[in-house]
């Protein structure tokens, strides 16, 4: 029992012993591991309601995908910060004291956590104003024209999701500082224009007939609004024509609906004896002869 009481006494004692003190407060090793363990509660416990609220609650009503998971991620921003707020008061710490504390952490911010509160609180004005939202399509030409799925929306970056299953983390900053072409905005109805040359000996109303057609008979091309062709410009080598078409099925693979109308293009043209041109240059190889004096 003797030992058993010294070991108790050693643990308090430690758990007593002053990491910081002032005139008003004292704090011990005790507390900061007191703090230490309640924030980590405090952070396990948002993310576990955050969750319900999402899950339980908010979509069990129909909210949107986006919005509901904007409204999880600000009410555990607001538990978090509450939560540690409490646990603080309830150590009986004078906050006045840790103002040197708060002088030193204002001091790293504002010099070497630039980019990390640029990123924060950024991704507060994307949870708020809602330009992208989880489940949006969206391109970034100053990143090479990135372009991917928004799967998560976090305190300081995004989550993209490319056509190549590449999971991407991009800085929240980069959402609005730079310029984002966001797909799927408004609607998830597209348009696209796909370039066609043929022969300057066709007709442009037989090419015309020939392209809606094609787009019409693709499953994922809209009817309304329907496909139209525009007679774009007499080139160097052909007459070019611009097949727009609209899709809410292949939004998110262009490439691939683009393939299929090209494959059924190039079928139709062969068919009709359409003659697609290929540019053409002369070249004449003039041989200087010098006669001999």
């Amino acid at each position: 029992m003797e030992s058993f009481s010294d070991f108790y006494r050693m643990v308090v004692d430690f758990l007593s012993k002053p990491v910081f003190s002032s005139s008003d407060s004292r704090i011990s090793v005790g507390m900061l591991l007191y703090l230490v363990l309640g924030s980590w509660l405090i952070i396990f416990l948002s993310k576990l309601l955050s969750r319900l609220v999402v899950e339980r609650l908010l979509r069990r009503y129909g909210t949107e995908k986006g919005v509901s998971h904007a409204i999880g991620t600000i009410f555990r921003y607001i538990f978090v910060f509450i939560g540690l707020i409490v646990v603080i008061q309830s150590t009986g710490i004078d906050l006045s004291a840790l103002t040197v504390l708060a002088g030193a952490l204002g001091v790293g911010i504002g010099f070497g956590l630039q980019n990390v509160t640029n990123n924060f609180i950024s991704g507060i004005i994307i949870l708020f104003e809602r330009p992208i939202k989880v489940g949006d399509r969206v391109e970034l030409p100053e990143l090479d024209n990135l372009t991917g799925d928004v799967v998560n929306i976090s305190a300081r970056s995004t989550t993209i999701n490319t056509n190549d299953n590449i999971t991407i983390v991009v800085p929240n900053s980069k959402f609005v500082s730079d310029t984002v072409i966001n797909w799927s905005y408004n609607d998830a109805n597209v348009r696209f224009n796909i370039p066609v040359g043929v022969s300057y000996k066709e007709d442009p109303e037989v090419i015309r007939r020939i392209l809606v057609d094609v787009a019409k008979a693709h499953p994922g091309v809209l009817i309304n609004p329907p496909p139209d062709v525009l007679f774009d410009e007499y080139g160097d080598s052909s007459l070019n024509f611009l097949l727009r078409i609209y899709t809410n099925e292949y939004s998110r693979t262009p490439r691939v609906l683009k393939s299929d109308l090209y494959y059924a293009i190039f079928k139709k043209f062969k068919e009709k004896g359409i003659e697609i041109p290929f540019p053409q240059r002369d070249v004449y190889i003039k041989e200087n002869v010098t006669t001999p004096k």
